[in-house]
C-alpha cells in the first residue's frame, strides 16, 4: 500500500524560480489523499530557509521537517563524526555549517560550488584529504538544468576530480545514498516499500531510490530528463509521466487499486 511520497524540487515541482505548472495543485491533492510528503532535494547552492521560501510564494507551504537537503545531512554527519568542515559549496550554503567549531577532525566537504570551482579551491581540498581529512561529497549528481534552460556541470565532475587525484573515495550524504532515502522516510513510520518517489534524474533519484528498497519510482518527462535516460540506468523506472500532475494521477490510480485489491480479498 502506498503511504508516502517523496518529492524532488529541482525539474519537478519548479525550474529555477518558475513554478512548474499544476505543480502546486497536485501537491495539494497527495495531502488531500493523506500522503504524507517528503521533499528530498540535492540542492546544494540554497539554505534551507530559502528553499522553503521560494517554494511558499510559489504557494507551496512545506514545515521544516518536510524538506530533506544533504547540507542538513553533512551537519549531522560532521557533529557525529565531531569534524571541522573544509567546505567547498557555494558561499550561499556556507550559512548552514555555521556553529560547527570544536571537532578534533577535519572533513572536506564538497557541494555544488559553482564559480567557485577552480584549481586553487580544489587544491585546497585535494591537500586536505592527503593530510587525512574526511571526505564528504553533498551529492555526485553530473549535470542539472541551469538557469539558461541548458544542462550544466553539478557537483559530480569536481567530487570524482578529488577522488582520483587524492585516492580517496567520499560518504555520499545525497542522492543516490540508500541512507538519504530511508531517513526521509524515518519519522513517518513507512517502510521504504510502501513509498513512491518522483524525479527527473534516472540515476540519482529513481534508480536511488528503487536501490534503496522504494517500492515504485516514477521518473517525469521534464527538468533534466532526456530521451532515453529511462534505459540509461539500472533498476529501470517503475513509470514515466509527464509531470507530477501525472505522477499524482498515477500514485492516486495505484492507491484505489491496492484498495479494491485489498477489500476483495
Amino acid at each position: 500500500m502506498i503511504r508516502a511520497v517523496l518529492l524532488d524540487l529541482l525539474g519537478v515541482v519548479y525550474d529555477g524560480d518558475t513554478p512548474i505548472t499544476g505543480a502546486a495543485e497536485a501537491i495539494e491533492h497527495l495531502r488531500n489523499a493523506g500522503l504524507p510528503l517528503r521533499f528530498v532535494s540535492n540542492t546544494t547552492r540554497s539554505p534551507r530557509s530559502a528553499i522553503i521560501a521560494q517554494l511558499g510564494g510559489m504557494g507551496i507551504d512545506v514545515a521544516d521537517e518536510e524538506l530533506l537537503t544533504p547540507a542538513r545531512a553533512a551537519v549531522e554527519w560532521l557533529r557525529r563524526h565531531g569534524c571541522q568542515p573544509h567546505l567547498l559549496v557555494h558561499p550561499d550554503l556556507e550559512v548552514e555549517f555555521a556553529g560547527l567549531e570544536g571537532g578534533s577532525g577535519r572533513a572536506v566537504v564538497v557541494g555544488d560550488a559553482g564559480e567557485g570551482f577552480d584549481h586553487a579551491s580544489l587544491n585546497r581540498a585535494f591537500r586536505e584529504l592527503v593530510a587525512g581529512a574526511d571526505f564528504v561529497a553533498l551529492a555526485v549528481n553530473r549535470t542539472f538544468r541551469d538557469a539558461d534552460g541548458l544542462l550544466s556541470l553539478d557537483a559530480g565532475a569536481f567530487v570524482a576530480a578529488l577522488e582520483f587525484a587524492s585516492g580517496r573515495s567520499p560518504v555520499v550524504l545525497g542522492k543516490p545514498s540508500p541512507d538519504f532515502f530511508l531517513s526521509a522516510l524515518a519519522d513517518l513510520d513507512c517502510p521504504a516499500a510502501d513509498a513512491v518517489m518522483v524525479g527527473d534524474d534516472a540515476e540519482s533519484d529513481v534508480a536511488g531510490a528503487l536501490n534503496a528498497g522504494l517500492g515504485a519510482a516514477l521518473l517525469v518527462r521534464a527538468g533534466k530528463y532526456r530521451p532515453g535516460d529511462e534505459a540509461r540506468f539500472d533498476p529501470a523506472p517503475t513509470a514515466i509521466v509527464d509531470d507530477l500532475t501525472a505522477a499524482t494521477e498515477w500514485i492516486l490510480k495505484a492507491r484505489r487499486a491496492e484498495a479494491a485489491s485489498r477489500d476483495a480479498l
